[in-house]
C-alpha cells in the first residue's frame, strides 16, 4: 500500500509561512496494539495475575480525560498545558503498546513544538486542535475496543 500525504499545511491559515509537519501514514503501518508489549507487562507482573488488567484498564478510564485535557490546552492556546496533555497521552499509550494512538500524539507535539517556535500558540494552537483531535480520538476509540477484547480473551 502506498502511503499518501497531503502538502505541507500552515497552521493559522495562508500566508503566515509557517509549517507543521503531515502524517505521512506510517501510522498506519504500525500495529493497532503491539501485544508484545502487554505481554511483557503481563510477565513483569507474574506473580500479581490482575495488576496488569488494572493497569491496562486504568488506561482505559483515563483516555477520555487525557483527550478532555488536551483538547482544553489546544483550544484555549495553554502551550505548557498542550506540551503535558500530548506527552502524556503518547508515554501512557507507549507503556500499553498502543502504537498508532502514541504515533499520532508524537505527530500533534511535534506540530505543536514547531508550530508554536515564532508563533503565538493562541492562533496556532486551536487551529492543530481541528487538524489532530478527531483523528486522535478515532483511534482512542479503535485502541479502547481492541485493549478490551484482549482482556477479555486473555486468561
Amino acid at each position: 500500500m502506498t502511503a499518501i500525504t497531503a502538502p505541507p499545511r500552515t497552521p493559522g491559515g495562508p500566508g503566515t509561512g509557517a509549517k507543521t509537519p503531515v502524517l505521512s501514514g506510517q501510522d498506519s503501518t504500525r500495529p493497532l496494539l503491539d501485544h508484545a508489549v502487554l505481554d511483557k507487562l503481563r510477565a513483569d507482573f507474574d506473580d500479581y495475575d490482575e495488576v496488569w488488567r488494572v493497569f491496562v484498564r486504568n488506561f482505559i478510564a483515563a483516555l477520555p480525560p487525557r483527550i478532555d485535557k488536551l483538547r482544553g490546552a489546544l483550544t484555549t492556546g495553554d502551550l505548557a498545558g498542550a506540551i503535558d496533555a500530548v506527552l502524556s497521552l503518547k508515554a501512557a499509550s507507549l507503556q500499553v503498546g498502543a502504537e498508532r494512538l502514541a504515533s499520532l500524539a508524537l505527530d500533534l507535539e511535534v506540530a505543536v513544538r514547531e508550530g508554536t517556535r515564532d508563533r503565538d500558540p493562541s492562533g496556532v494552537l486551536p487551529w492543530l486542535a481541528a487538524e489532530h483531535l478527531p483523528r486522535i480520538r478515532q483511534r482512542a476509540g479503535q485502541t479502547t475496543y481492541i485493549l478490551e477484547v484482549h482482556l477479555k480473551k486473555t486468561p
